[in-house]
């Protein structure tokens, strides 16, 4: 006897069928998909809400600068931002949240300049 992964019925019909009903099949992968999805949401705003803590912890001043490996150290990814702001000059400044970095090169080395979103940005 056969049964349905997703709701143990009996399963007639041909021998390599797995589910009992299209309704079973469909619910089955619309809850695999669900997982996926959700995984992938959870990650990105798992390292955005990372990224914010640590520019919040570096930057107590509303305006500092670190060394860029310092930073990606701890567990920083500059890849994941969720706005930016171009500058007079045009310096492009991306933001977690309230906190944004900018990269520059000082003396040969990688650094971010960090800031605290200011009301004359908007």
């Amino acid at each position: 006897m056969r049964e349905c992964v997703e709701c143990e019925e009996e399963i007639s019909g041909r021998v390599d069928k797995i589910f009992c009903s299209p309704y079973c099949k469909s619910n089955f992968h619309y809850k695999k998909n669900l997982q996926k999805e959700k995984g992938l949401f959870v990650t990105i705003d798992k390292q955005l809400k990372l990224n914010r803590r640590l520019l919040n912890h570096f930057n107590k001043a509303g305006k500092a600068v670190i060394r860029k490996d310092e930073l990606l150290k701890v567990g920083f990814n500059p890849k994941y931002f969720t706005h930016y702001w171009k500058n007079q000059k045009g310096d492009v400044y991306l933001f977690c949240y309230e906190y944004g970095y900018l990269e520059k090169q000082e003396h040969g080395k990688s650094k971010y300049v960090l800031v605290q979103w200011q009301a004359y940005m908007n």
